[in-house]
């Protein structure tokens, strides 16, 4: 039962943006250009970090219907799952594994971030835009993660929904009602 009086059958995060629409035009905005826009990283590598962060925080419909983009991106489910449990040994690049592990440190804290840390993703490749988005998405997520359940949204089971939001996510990106 959600905590205010949101728009009733829309799940997750939808209902907040549909309760006050001028906040989720900045936050869709952002998603997009981090998840969606042309990056260095791929589409589905990114909505990886978003879902890790995300399985983190313990916020079921982030980390399922970003895990259902990343599964469109990757061809299958298995690799994110992988990552939910265990990034360090899921079939991902070193460099990922880098960039998970910051992004895991920005989840407890941004102040968990070393330079060892920041090292480590450079030693594999990481550029210093990659780094930059990787701590933003991790902080973002926390974000859309907190505002999510913050409000008490209504978080359906059906995993077919989350299929289809994810493939819709995939495809089209973050700036339309696609959640």
């Amino acid at each position: 039962m959600p905590h205010i009086a949101l728009p009733e059958g829309l799940p997750g995060i939808s209902a907040g943006f549909a309760f006050r629409p001028e906040t989720a035009k900045p936050m869709r905005e952002l998603a997009h250009l981090l998840l969606h826009e042309p990056n260095s990283l791929t589409p589905g590598e990114r909505e990886l970090i978003a879902t890790y962060v995300s399985t983190r925080n313990d916020c079921y419909f982030c980390q399922t219907s970003h895990g259902a983009a990343a599964a469109c991106h990757l061809g299958g489910n298995e690799i994110v799952e992988q990552v939910k449990t265990d990034p360090q040994s899921a079939p991902v690049t070193p460099k990922l594994k880098a960039l998970l592990a910051i992004a895991g440190k920005v989840q407890q804290g941004g102040k968990q971030v070393t330079a060892g840390d920041i090292a480590a993703a450079r030693a594999e490749g990481a550029t210093d835009m990659e780094i930059h988005d990787t701590v933003l998405i991790a902080a973002a997520f926390c974000m859309y993660n907190r505002y999510v359940d913050g409000l008490g949204t209504w978080q359906p089971r059906e995993e077919s929904m989350y299929m289809g939001m994810g493939r819709q996510l995939a495809e089209h990106g973050y700036l339309k009602s696609s959640r």
